[in-house]
């Protein structure tokens, strides 16, 4: 268009011009321009020759176009002086290498003639003897290709070949015998060649022989064979320089006239000039001084222009200010619009002179006004679905019922309603099923403004039967109130903060029940106060749509609190209530199940005999109902193996064995699998202020020491249980008194993006800084590693152990004699006295007699026994024998069989454990 400016004595048509209404002539040799690519097919841009280097290049070469002529020309022109340099250095090289054969020549064949000897050699009675080793030698010297002396008749005395030696001289040898030099050149029998011959002159100037020096001019040539490549490839390399250079021009003239000839630019101005006047957008371009240089004909309708303004100001033509000032400013613009009369015109305004065109700019008009309108409808419309997406996407984000319920009310404000309140039935809020007669609580507010007269968050709220509220409850639709001044039913609710409402200034409402499925879960309702204008019913069903998306994700935190809160509930039932009282640890423990989902942690505290305490944790893998279930059947099986007083090993091998068999039942079943179960078993004795601990795949304890080091001691690692296949190890830690036992599951030491390294850190320091009581303990661990969220179980054991004094100690050696039972019973008579025991003397005289007896009589030596005195007195019956005594029932006829009957009667408690050495039957009575 810019260049169309250029042309003298044209202008563009107007309306009334005869030449607006000349057809087109069609276009010439369309099928030509077709097969060279200049036309597109359908649905295609067309690609200019000098949008690509290569297509430039192909077009250039081809010679069709002013561009191709020059670009010819210009290549022939340095072709011819590449081959003139080439040919004038061959003819030099040529005579250099003839004049230095010459030389060379004429210079070898007077030095060996002039050299001593040579004419002595001559008069002697054989030359060749004498003169042809020194030829040879000279010759090699002087890189010739041949010496020959001669005779003057011209038979050779030497010759580089021996078989031609006294043979005639090729050559002419008259100059020489003449006393005078002759060089020439011949095609001799080793090839062409330049060569000399002068004489050998006696004493008195008479010749008495000749000598000749011939080189070949191929010997002579390497300075040719040297300089033509270097001279060729600076030729080649200005050819290149100079193709790429008359490329370059060859494009830019290709891009000023685009490769077409006189004709196509003829025919390709009426073309453009027929498409500028007759498109749907106006078209100015104006010049770097603010002159309008064109204005098509629909600027010239949008704008009003006068018949005269081409040529004038733009500032001159009558625009409104501010489009005049853009006009002559040139700046980019991008669909500013502006006002022109009753129009809105969109503006797009570019310079010129971007890529070396004429100073200046050309704008495009657009008549927007009808768009507008449209616009307006679509940007409403678009904002719509860009508020229920983000519905899809922030509302729902926890399994929280209020969390949800909070998401709906904020994502509504400002953008739908000014304020916006979501009530809810009270079961739903606590994860149960809608009850109606149960009423309504406020369970989220949001607003513009945080004093609105509404009811609050958390009250409780009944409405009366008029309300809207009341009627979407009753299965009634979404209602919206245009007018809440006249809607008497809203108004009944509560005269008061009704008229207060709507002084505040809220003046439309929309209720949409909060329904998912047939459920009916709540309402909410949406206010305006800002907007004037009342909610419509394309709002109505945005509410509508709005809220059954958010009403499902409510729903759906409803199911979750209710299996959360049953799995919760059965896992809190499935742990220890109350710790069992027992002498030997001070124990305080945490549990906090996890926010998303109940795991499987759990722990426990189980007396065992002869004042041993034995301490659990474990972890189950998974979430939920069967999580908790599977912790509750592997916590009562350890009970259960517990009161067999195995050892820790022992006790996680047969609890290895149960995980497997009940994995192979519930693969059986469709169910969820047990394996990868851990389990960490500790057993501690106060008498000897051992522990000993086995564990499954579980992290390993924490033990704090008395003056505050944190350890955490070597247990062998078992594999998790279920896995089989390898046994469990057990280690032994003596503690002193007042030492911390900490037990832990791995949701203390483990989270995302934590290295369980930094874990184990972590909670050593946390353990460094707690208080010495195991209270203190656990609150200073869980105050220091607890998340705020935690995504796993935590249970936390903690025990500070008791040492029993040996004051409360006693034990005996018994021999293997029947009569050292009443030694024994002297014994003990002596210690229960000294303990102010004496109400237990009979009892435990007749257990100690009993158990004494059985282990002389049907056990092993060595005997001893040992009496405790803690929360309860045991007597313990030590042996060496591994048989297990059990209880029966004797007949009336047996002498014998009635002692254990004894000892079950008369103790609170008995039971037999296994040691390495043997065995222990003990038996426990509680202290008056």
């Amino acid at each position: 268009m810019v260049r169309l400016l250029r042309r003298t004595g044209t202008r563009s048509t107007r309306p009334g011009d005869p030449r607006a209404h000349r057809p087109a002539r069609a276009p010439e040799n369309d099928a030509r321009h077709a097969s060279q690519g200049e036309r597109p097919g359908p649905g295609r841009q067309p690609r200019p020759p000098w949008s690509d280097p290569r297509a430039g290049l192909q077009t250039a070469l081809g010679g069709r176009s002013v561009a191709g002529q020059v670009f010819f020309l210009q290549v022939v022109i340095v072709l011819l002086l590449v081959v003139s340099a080439v040919l004038a250095l061959v003819l030099q090289v040529r005579h250099d290498t003839t004049q230095e054969a010459r030389n060379r020549s004429l210079a070898v064949a007077q030095s060996f003639a002039n050299a001593p000897g040579t004419r002595e050699a001559l008069s002697g009675p054989d030359p060749t003897a004498v003169l042809q080793p020194r030829a040879e030698a000279a010759r090699e010297g002087s890189r010739v290709d041949f010496i020959v002396v001669m005779n003057t008749e011209g038979i050779r005395y030497t010759h580089p070949r021996p078989d031609r030696i006294g043979k005639k001289f090729v050559g002419n040898i008259a100059p020489a015998l003449a006393g005078g030099t002759e060089v020439e050149e011949i095609d001799g029998t080793i090839g062409r060649l330049v060569q000399a011959v002068v004489p050998v002159k006696a004493p008195d100037g008479d010749v008495v022989g000749l000598v000749s020096a011939g080189i070949t001019t191929e010997h002579v040539g390497g300075v040719a064979d040297r300089q033509l490549p270097l001279v060729l490839a600076a030729a080649a390399a200005g050819l290149a320089l100079a193709t790429a250079g008359t490329a370059l021009v060859s494009r830019r003239l290709m891009r000023q006239t685009h490769g077409l000839g006189p004709r196509e630019m003829t025919r390709m101005y009426e073309h453009h000039d027929a498409v500028l006047h007759s498109v749907r957008e106006g078209v100015i371009i104006v010049s770097g001084d603010g002159d309008l240089l064109l204005a098509n004909d629909e600027a010239q309708r949008l704008l009003d222009l006068p018949s005269d303004a081409e040529r004038r100001q733009v500032t001159e033509l009558g625009l409104p200010t501010d489009t005049a000032e853009l006009l002559a400013s040139g700046r980019v613009a991008t669909d500013e619009v502006h006002l022109v009369g009753d129009r809105l015109l969109a503006v797009n305004q570019r310079p010129t002179d971007l890529e070396g065109g004429p100073p200046g700019h050309v704008a495009t008009l657009r008549d927007s006004t009808e768009l507008r309108a449209l616009s307006g409808k679509a940007e409403e419309a678009r904002e719509r679905l860009t508020l229920l997406y983000d519905a899809g996407v922030g509302v729902g984000t926890s399994l929280d019922v209020t969390r949800t319920a909070e998401e709906l009310a904020a994502l509504a404000v400002p953008r739908f309603a000014d304020f916006a309140t979501v009530d809810l039935f009270e079961a739903v809020l606590h994860g149960g099923e809608p009850e109606a007669a149960g009423g309504l609580r406020r369970a989220a507010f949001s607003g513009i403004r945080d004093d609105p007269p509404l009811y609050p968050v958390g009250e409780r709220i009944r409405f009366v039967e008029t309300s809207p509220q009341a009627q979407a409850l009753a299965g009634g639709p979404a209602t919206v109130e245009p007018c809440l001044a006249e809607a008497h039913g809203w108004l009944a609710q509560d005269l008061q903060r009704s008229a207060q409402v709507v002084e505040y200034g809220i003046h439309s409402m929309i209720t949409v029940p909060v329904r998912a499925g047939g459920l009916l879960l709540g309402v909410a309702n949406f206010w305006r106060s800002e907007k004037p204008g009342p909610f419509d019913e394309e709002e109505l069903a945005l509410a509508e749509e709005l809220v059954a998306r958010a009403a499902v994700s409510i729903d759906n935190a409803r199911r979750y609190t209710r299996e959360h809160g049953l799995a919760v509930t059965l896992q809190r039932s499935l742990l220890p209530r109350k710790l069992p009282e027992q002498g030997a640890l001070d124990i305080a423990y945490r549990y906090l199940p996890a926010r998303a989902a109940v795991g499987g942690d759990w722990f426990d505290v189980l007396p065992l005999s002869g004042t041993r305490v034995a301490l659990v944790v474990g972890d189950v893998v998974g979430h939920g109902l069967h999580a908790a279930a599977t912790m509750g059947r592997l916590r009562t099986a350890v009970h259960n193996f517990s009161a067999l007083d195995l050892p820790p090993d022992e006790l996680l091998g047969l609890l290895d064995e149960l995980v497997g068999r009940i994995d192979q039942d519930e693969a059986a079943e469709g169910g969820a699998p047990v394996t990868g179960a851990t389990c960490l078993y500790a057993v501690y004795d106060p008498v000897t202020r051992r522990c000993a601990i086995a564990r499954a795949g579980h992290p390993p304890p924490a033990v704090i020491r008395p003056d505050g080091r944190v350890e955490f001691p070597e247990v062998p690692a078992g594999p998790p249980l279920g896995l089989g296949g390898l046994p469990f190890e057990t280690a032994e830690l003596e503690l002193e008194e007042g030492s911390r036992i900490v037990l832990y599951t791995d949701g203390l030491i483990e989270g995302r993006g934590q290295d369980i390294d930094a874990g184990f850190e972590l909670l050593g320091a946390a353990l460094a800084g707690s208080g010495p009581s195991p209270e203190e303990t656990c609150r200073a661990v869980l105050d220091a590693r607890l998340p705020h969220r935690p995504s796993d179980d935590v249970a936390l054991l903690v025990a500070r152990t008791r040492a029993l004094p040996a004051s409360h100690v006693a034990q005996w050696e018994v021999p293997q004699d029947p009569a050292a039972v009443g030694e024994v019973r002297a014994a003990v008579t002596r210690k229960l006295t000294e303990w102010g025991l004496e109400e237990l003397l009979f009892t435990t005289e007749l257990v100690l007699s009993e158990l004494v007896t059985n282990a002389i009589r049907y056990g092993s030596a060595p005997v001893r026994v040992r009496v405790l005195r803690d929360r309860a007195l045991v007597c313990e019956v030590f042996d060496a024998s591994s048989t297990s005594p059990h209880l029966r029932y004797a007949a009336m006829t047996d002498e014998g069989g009635r002692g254990l009957l004894l000892v079950a009667q008369l103790a609170e408690r008995w039971g037999t454990r296994y040691t390495p050495t043997g065995k222990v039957i003990w038996a426990e009575q509680p202290l008056p």
